[in-house]
């Protein structure tokens, strides 16, 4: 098994967490050691990936995930209980491509037992792996990257950090339903690249976008199997790195925000946080990943696990006549939160049905626009 590759967490490290508050977060986290009964009732899986030779970013720091365990661990949680196990952090292999293949099998393993794996690691470009690791599930993912890029790169090279989402694309077994990147900017992105996000049918929303209205990102990220963070999109400001040049990044607050509706989804199975290295490392960075964790976890504990049933007293049902359509909106009455249907000629119910959406995409309906997310799926859906 890949798990024999692993390297825990040192012993004296486990001494200094288990001695935290028993208020704190430290009270919840197991520490893998071997032996298989410590998947029983885990909900979550700490890995870290100890590999950057991918990566296009010059490195600043070695890697400091026993820094960031301390601080996370050392947290009070909330009214919630969750079960952590911290799997300790997979080395660098002779190649990339053996760092890959451990880590590959590893979340195979972790997605059929349904734990979700919370990933800190170097280069993005194991994202690529983090989503061929679903291949043996047999579903279509939607994939969204927090990032200041599209990362589609070319295809034709050798894969880097910014060139994943190429290789996906054209990469068999095509399991990639939708791509959504948060995030990017205009002057950094060639306008082929934009003209290709179009072209595919996949979703952007610049940062400008983003921040003008930050609710948008809801919906999409309760849409989203796998979410993949550069940390690079942070704000300069934010950091305390003066070599970090992204001037026009991410908050910490907003970044926090992301990783909380991320952990809300009832559909995301897997969050990968990458690039680390590529940071100087301080104690605001250290804080800021730490607190990203931290409100993921919370948002997975708020979990509703809604099932959107029609025929349901909890849910409310809109027929709304738009062109030659009529959209059906579902509204649950016990979060608010809003979904649309996508038909299908095909069938395939390996594919989705419905939309997350909000309120505004109903509102815009009801006046007459056809809501561009819903036209994108549709037409993905039918293919």
């Amino acid at each position: 098994m890949a798990f024999e590759f692993l390297e825990p967490v040192n012993s004296e490290l486990q001494e200094v967490i288990h001695s935290f508050s028993k208020q704190t977060l430290s009270n919840f986290v197991s520490f893998y050691e071997g032996d298989e009964q410590h998947f029983e009732n885990t909900q979550i899986a700490v890995l870290c990936v100890k590999d950057s030779r991918n990566s296009v970013y010059k490195k600043k720091s070695e890697f400091y995930f026993d820094e960031i365990r301390t601080q996370l661990y050392a947290m009070y949680v909330g009214n919630w209980e969750l079960n952590i196990l911290d799997l300790g952090d997979i080395g660098k292999g002779d190649e990339v491509s053996d760092t890959a293949y451990v880590f590959k099998n590893i979340l195979s393993q972790l997605y059929k037992k349904s734990i979700l794996p919370i990933i800190l690691g170097g280069s993005q470009d194991f994202t690529f792996y983090q989503y061929r690791a679903y291949d043996q599930i047999n579903y279509m993912v939607n994939l969204t990257s927090v990032d200041h890029k599209f990362d589609l790169g070319n295809s034709d090279l050798p894969m880097h950090g910014q060139s994943y989402v190429g290789k996906m694309i054209i990469d068999e077994p095509y399991n990639l339903f939708n791509y959504c990147n948060l995030g990017y900017q205009t002057y950094l992105s060639p306008q082929e690249e934009i003209d290709l996000m179009e072209k595919l049918f996949f979703e952007a929303l610049r940062l400008g976008e983003l921040k003008h209205e930050f609710t948008r990102a809801e919906p999409i990220l309760r849409d989203t199997d796998l979410l993949s963070i550069d940390i690079y999109c942070v704000k300069s400001s934010e950091i305390a790195d003066s070599s970090h040049v992204n001037i026009n990044g991410f908050s910490t607050f907003d970044l926090c925000k992301l990783a909380r509706y991320a952990g809300m989804s009832d559909k995301l199975t897997s969050f990968g946080m990458y690039e680390l290295q590529a940071m100087q490392k301080s104690e605001s960075l250290i804080h800021l990943i730490s607190q990203m964790l931290w409100y993921f976890m919370e948002g997975f504990s708020l979990r509703l696990n809604e099932k959107v049933e029609e025929n349901n007293a909890n849910f409310t049902k809109y027929n709304v006549p738009i062109q030659d359509e009529v959209l059906v909106f579902i509204k649950s009455e016990i979060s608010e939160r809003w979904w649309i249907k996508i038909p299908s000629e095909n069938n395939n119910d390996h594919k989705p049905s419905l939309l997350a959406c909000d309120k505004q995409d109903y509102l815009d309906a009801a006046s007459s626009v056809m809501p561009d997310r819903w036209l994108k799926a549709k037409y993905k859906n039918n293919i």
